[in-house]
């Protein structure tokens, strides 16, 4: 009795061992890599969880990667997962850029995937180009029309240069940079709409591929527009300018006009002021001299009668003188 139970603890520690074996052991994928012709060691396997590595995504890999006729080995595969990349991606743009005959190391495929872009889809930019197609970019013509363009820019990934070189927002940029400068060289905005061939193929001419990931193919004018009359806009914008100059200034010489128009009024205020002073002083000036003498009674009322006679010649005159607005005193 006591046998069997010793056998039967004996089983069952059997069985624990092979559990954990088998779980820490992929033994399915060994198999399946031996019959696929890939030589791994279960201790290549053991090593793998070892360094926290899943055996899956990098048996996987090399089988299909043996498969298609690359001669990669597991330490590839796993310093690239280890460095953080898509072993998957990696292998399957190698064996897409096989089959087109491009040439594509491991060693670059990596590099190109640790840069953040996407490696097969690099390689399928290879073999079928894109086409990116820019918003409307605006140009002024020398006559100082607004001319708007659209342009198809038809590109191809250039595996040479993905690593370290500029992406599509650097080709719109320039391609709008071309157009512009294109139309701003045109003498009228009837040339452009005549000849819009002439802005692709001065764009084109101007090696805007240079430093970036990808090659251009062509540049293809989509659609032409007729904007704003700017020229116009400026030299209405301008005319305003210098007509509110010129009121400005006109109005500045009103000022300064009204100014010394109120300064001469004050003058003559104050010289009436100095009259008024002066007739005062005469009453007392003639008091003094009967006072003293130096006039009669009859001098000062011959004075006065010629005074009066003054007074009636004068009231006669702006009654009988039409351009004298005054009208007499009753």
């Amino acid at each position: 009795m006591s046998g069997l139970i010793t056998i039967g603890i004996i089983a069952f520690i059997v069985l624990i061992f092979l559990m954990i074996l088998f779980s820490f052991v992929p033994v399915g994928l060994w198999i399946s890599a031996l019959a696929a012709g890939v030589k791994v060691g279960i201790g290549t396997l053991v090593g793998m969880r070892l360094r926290r590595v899943s055996p899956r995504r990098v048996i996987d890999p090399l089988i299909k990667a043996h498969k298609a006729g690359l001669h990669l080995t597991t330490n590839q595969l796993e310093s690239h997962y280890l460095a953080g990349g898509n072993v998957d991606r990696v292998v399957d743009a190698i064996i897409a850029a096989q089959r087109a005959d491009i040439n594509l190391p491991f060693e670059r495929g990596a590099a190109i995937d640790l840069a953040g872009r996407d490696v097969l889809e690099a390689v399928q930019m290879s073999v079928n180009p894109k086409v990116i197609e820019t918003p409307f970019i605006a140009g002024v013509a020398m006559n100082g029309i607004e001319v708007k363009a659209k342009a198809r820019i038809t590109v191809r990934a250039n595996i040479e240069r993905l690593v370290g070189g500029a992406g599509e927002e650097t080709i719109v940029a320039r391609v709008g940079e071309g157009i512009v400068s294109t139309i701003g060289s045109s003498t009228s905005h009837t040339s452009v709409l005549e000849n819009p061939d002439m802005i692709s193929q001065t764009v084109l001419g101007k090696g805007l591929d240079s430093g970036t990931a990808f090659e251009i193919l062509s540049i293809d004018i989509a659609d032409v527009d007729i904007g704003k009359n700017i020229g116009a806009d400026l030299q209405t914008e301008q005319a305003l300018a210098d007509k509110n100059i010129a009121q400005a200034k006109a109005e500045e010489r009103r000022a300064m006009a009204v100014a010394q128009e109120q300064e001469m009024k004050a003058k003559v205020q104050e010289m009436r002021a100095k009259v008024v002073e002066a007739e005062a002083e005469v009453p007392l000036a003639m008091a003094q001299a009967l006072k003293s003498g130096n006039i009669g009674v009859m001098d000062y009322y011959n004075l006065k009668n010629i005074e009066s006679d003054t007074g009636m010649r004068n009231a006669i005159n702006k009654m009988t003188d039409p351009n004298n607005s005054e009208t007499p005193k009753k």
